[in-house]
């Protein structure tokens, strides 16, 4: 269990910005998933992460907290938004090919639904804009509950694993823009390397 002073979660806040119940959520989930598969944190790309939040999802602060839990980063590209608009995530094992999906209960999600702060939420008042105790008490409750109590923690099952596709370190530059691309993601125009944005002009 954690709560508000522990090291992980106070990372978690400084890079999410502002305290809520769905950040530390994922936070939660993410150590779930890891405690089910034995693993450590990724340092490199030693595990990936499946996030079913979208954008416009009302608990896309999920996704932060999976973040900082997992070490699975937009940076390192081993995490990955699938749009289902669910609360729910799958980590994998890169070296073992062992997954695990920790889905939200119904029931955690309806006691936050029901909270002070959500309603200030659906009044379009931002997060950072809401007294905290509003949401501290939800905050605390997402951080000190039994994961059992917040999850549905599925069985650990094997994945078949995508071929690695290595760091492309090659680049050129874009003769229309003059910025530089990594040399797989250029483009050939009238004969001439570009950009995909440049490629797509008229």
């Amino acid at each position: 269990m954690m709560d508000t002073n522990s090291e992980l979660y106070r990372a978690a806040l400084l890079m999410h910005g502002h305290r809520c119940p769905a950040m530390p959520l994922g936070l939660r989930a993410g150590l779930a998933a890891m405690e089910a598969l034995d693993v450590e944190r990724s340092r490199d790309g030693e595990l990936r992460a499946l996030v079913e939040t979208d954008r416009s999802h009302c608990g896309a602060c999920f996704g932060d907290g999976i973040q900082v839990a997992t070490g699975c980063t937009f940076g390192k590209g081993n995490i990955q938004k699938l749009g289902y608009g669910k609360f729910a995530l799958t980590v994998i094992d890169n070296k073992t090919g062992r997954s695990v999906r920790v889905v939200t209960k119904p029931e955690t999600i309806q006691k936050s639904k029901e909270s002070e702060f959500i309603g200030f939420r659906k009044q379009g008042i931002p997060a950072s804009k809401i007294d905290a105790k509003y949401v501290d008490s939800m905050v605390e409750m997402m951080l000190s509950a039994p994961a059992e109590a917040l999850f549905n923690i599925g069985e650990v099952v094997e994945v078949k694993l995508p071929t690695p596709r290595p760091h492309d370190f090659n680049t050129v530059t874009c003769t229309q823009c003059g910025e530089v691309i990594v040399e797989r993601y250029a483009r050939i125009k009238n004969g001439q390397v570009v950009c995909m944005p440049c490629a797509e002009k008229g």
